[in-house]
């Protein structure tokens, strides 16, 4: 029950919305081509934020259980891991920015997902300290 103005109202159920995250984390390098010292091979200690959100919790009570999404994120991001991501074939041909490499994540791990109740919302991607780009996929 939820009271304003002196009104009781109920919330109708299923009316909110839960958001689950996990972080995880990879190294790699790639050279932009953009201008400038980022045109040079450089690398990056990249954060990862995976959130996933859906209404309806398992008899359990949960949305996901934490140990399935943090497995499909671990299991894309060891593809990216160590390695120069300009060479990989997700990117061959294209600029390895940080916006593809979310779209791309957020691609892999949707994948994974399939059959789930909930649905993939946004990949996060972590260049820096102050530095990030999300993804939320299609038609969003």
């Amino acid at each position: 029950m939820w009271y304003k103005a002196g009104v009781k109202t109920q919330l109708a159920k299923g009316a909110g919305m839960f958001r689950v995250t996990v972080t995880k984390s990879f190294s790699a390098a790639h050279a932009l081509k953009i201008g400038g010292k980022c045109e040079d091979l450089h690398g990056h200690n990249f954060r990862v934020d995976v959130a996933v959100e859906g209404r309806e919790l398992s008899p359990e009570g949960l949305l996901i259980d934490f140990r399935d999404l943090k497995r499909w994120t671990v299991e894309v991001l060891d593809e990216l891991d160590h390695k120069f991501l300009n060479e990989l074939p997700p990117f061959s041909g294209d600029c390895a920015t940080s916006e593809r490499v979310a779209r791309y994540l957020f691609e892999r791990i949707a994948a994974r997902m399939q059959g789930q109740a909930v649905r993939l919302a946004e990949v996060t991607v972590w260049e820096s300290d102050n530095a990030r780009v999300g993804y939320t996929g299609e038609g969003r």
